[in-house]
């Protein structure tokens, strides 16, 4: 039996949060944004078979609206998360970045060190725009060398990475 995917889109201090998957298993997070069904719209863009379910993964609901209340949320390994559609040096990546704690930063460089490819950092970034669970993998954490923030391909961009920063910051 295939397991249903279901989503859920809630109120966080920030936005509007959505999260998709089956029971056992996160697929996607979409960071916060002002417009609901904007959210609602990219989701069922990305997965149109996924149901709404109100209450679905509570727990991280929870989490993810203490986190944006200012509360140091680290999303542990107990949140299990899918990336088997990924190549192996992205898996490698996004499990080093998950392992990024709260308030801390880390280079590009470090982060493929990490991952086991040291001369890999420009791949890193790659790796990082197809990151499918934002928030719960920290890839805002990853820095340039030189403490500049990079990129970032989610929605709101550099802006809601430094953002993301220095709410982390201000509570460490």
């Amino acid at each position: 039996m295939q397991n249903v995917i279901k989503f859920v889109v809630f109120e966080t201090n920030w936005g509007h949060f959505g999260l998709v998957g089956t029971e056992s298993t996160l697929l996607r997070t979409y960071l916060p944004e002002p417009n609901l069904e904007k959210i609602k719209l990219k989701i069922l863009k990305d997965l149109p078979s996924a149901k709404y379910d109100r209450i679905f993964l509570r727990n991280i609901q929870e989490q993810i609206k203490a986190y944006f209340e200012g509360n140091p949320v680290n999303f542990g390994p107990d949140i299990h998360v899918t990336l088997d559609d990924l190549s192996r040096f992205y898996r490698a990546v996004l499990l080093a970045c998950r392992k990024i704690q709260f308030g801390k930063t880390i280079s590009y460089s470090l982060l493929a060190k990490k991952s086991g490819s040291p001369a890999a950092s420009r791949a890193v970034g790659n790796a990082l725009a197809k990151n499918p669970v934002p928030l719960i993998i920290p890839c805002h954490r990853v820095v340039r060398g030189n403490g500049k923030l990079g990129g970032f391909s989610a929605p709101g961009g550099i802006d809601l990475k430094a953002r993301l920063l220095r709410l982390e910051q201000q509570i460490t």
